[in-house]
């Protein structure tokens, strides 16, 4: 054999990585195989290849008669061992070939085995056309397994590419050269289009080994690809200060994130909406035009699903921590747009918060059967206090050593004589947000809870002479049997 073979053989180690040692191993291999396809090749023989001149010499061995048989049946033992095959074509159990002894099972009774050099004369032409082969199929295999070992590690990561062909099952994304990515059916959005030549960013979702190369699956429509555009879009994200808890996507229509600052003094919202909506709109261009609401996470699960709900104003939140539904009242006008086209916002509202999510109208949530739970009562099942605008009393459990739940308008009672929900309906949210802080400011709670109870009091009073409900509703209904009969009129 040449020494330009071993030349290259050394070259290919400093260009592709590929160890010298294993490709001379493979091509001593390859050379022993060719040898036995020789006429009147020897039944047992070994290749010596010198890794540094690459010249080579094929010895047959010669193994003692006992040697030989205490060898076969080790082999036809491990042989019986191991399942036997199906033949494709007939689809009965393959008769087992006569055993083999490998090299490695000769190789320990070296010292009982006699040599003897049988290098065909007219063996270089062969060889130097198996050195060939081996090292083509050998560059290949070695570079198909660093492509795998460089992207097995990278699934959920965020890569750019450029759209190299697309027809109705699959469209290519090329990565780098002579590496492309899978972008399936199934993970294409409905409404975008593919065309040559233009970049995507898109999620690895999936890495897998096949004689082919490595098979590299990226997706559009996967959640990652949300967390992952943010995360280059805000740096807060990148930094650990702002985590995106939760995602939820309806790829093309609309996607909804919670976020939580893990930073005291960092807005997650205005961190991910950036200067003037900067750096939202970035993340919604990647995603050609769909909506995203950026969601405050929270603990109290009440203020999470009205959260969720956003753009929708919610009135009242009542939870089944058991059953895991929550039930929210919306004013009236508010309740097409909490649900959604075809459910949409209360679908996508669900799936982040884990909730199952009733909305219901406050006329529809008034109209059915009152539960006889009055101001004044007092109460000591742990639950809040708060009555509201239909007569019942909320059924979310109290937080801390307060008598309310977590809701804002509900701590905000604690300011109150009253424990009745009408009191604040003459205030804005931000006044309901000052009155729910224990830390405000007393001169402004005050100047707030005087307005409130003025308004309060004033609509109390134009109400009473025309009829007595709000009377049947503070004493028991059987001592006003009048004015139960003018509020059925």
């Amino acid at each position: 054999m040449s020494k330009e073979i071993v030349e290259a053989i050394k070259a290919l180690e400093q260009e592709k990585g590929i160890s010298a040692d294993k490709l001379m191993d493979a091509l001593a291999d390859a050379l022993l195989s060719a040898y036995k396809k020789t006429p009147g090749a020897a039944k047992y023989a070994r290749v010596d290849l010198d890794h540094d001149t690459g010249d080579f010499r094929v010895f047959e061995l010669i193994l003692p008669a006992e040697l030989e048989e205490k060898l076969l049946a080790e082999a036809a033992e491990a042989q019986e061992e191991e399942e036997r095959e199906i033949d494709p074509e007939t689809g009965e159990l393959k008769e087992p070939e006569e055993p083999e002894l490998d090299p490695e099972m000769i190789a320990p009774y070296e010292d009982q085995i006699e040599t003897r050099d049988v290098t065909p004369n007219d063996f270089g032409r062969i060889a130097a056309q198996t050195a060939k082969q081996v090292i083509l199929q050998r560059i290949r295999e070695a570079e198909r397994m660093m492509m795998f070992e460089e992207y097995q590690d990278r699934v959920g990561e965020l890569i750019t590419g450029i759209i190299q062909q697309s027809d109705k099952r699959y469209t290519l994304v090329q990565l780098r050269e002579r590496v492309e990515a899978l972008l399936p059916k199934s993970e294409q959005v409905y409404n975008e289009r593919y065309d040559h030549g233009m970049r995507v960013k898109a999620v690895i979702t999936d890495v897998s080994d096949s004689t082919k190369g490595p098979a590299i699956v990226v997706s559009r429509r996967s959640p990652e690809l949300i967390k992952k555009l943010f995360e280059m879009e805000v740096p807060e994200i990148a930094d650990n200060l702002v985590e995106i808890v939760g995602v939820a996507r309806e790829p093309g229509y609309r996607s909804k994130i919670a976020v939580v600052s893990h930073t005291e003094g960092v807005d997650p919202v205005g961190a991910c909406v950036g200067p003037r909506g900067s750096r939202v709109r970035m993340v919604v261009s990647e995603l050609r035009g769909e909506k995203i609401d950026i969601i405050p996470h929270n603990d109290e699960p009440a203020r999470f699903v009205a959260k969720a709900l956003s753009p929708a104003r919610v009135r009242e939140v009542i939870v089944d921590d058991e059953e895991r539904q929550a039930t929210v009242i919306v004013p009236d006008d508010q309740l097409s747009l909490a649900i959604g086209r075809d459910g949409q916002n209360a679908r996508l509202a669900a799936r982040l918060t884990g909730w199952r999510v009733d909305i219901k109208s406050e006329s529809e949530f008034a109209a059915e059967e009152e539960v006889e739970e009055y101001e004044g009562e007092e109460q000591t099942d742990g639950h809040c206090l708060a009555v509201l605008s239909n007569g019942r009393r909320c059924p979310n459990a109290a937080i801390g050593d307060s008598s309310y739940c977590g809701l804002p308008t509900h701590q905000a009672l604690a300011r109150f004589e009253t424990n009745q929900i009408a009191v604040l309906a003459p205030l804005e949210e931000t006044e309901v947000a000052i009155l729910a802080d224990p830390g405000a400011d007393e001169g402004q709670v005050g100047e707030i809870v005087a307005k409130a109870e003025a308004e309060f009091e004033e609509e109390a009073q134009d109400e009473e002479p025309q009829a007595a409900g709000p009377v049947a509703e503070e004493e028991p209904a059987e001592e006003q049997p009048e004015a139960e009969g003018v509020e059925q009129a």
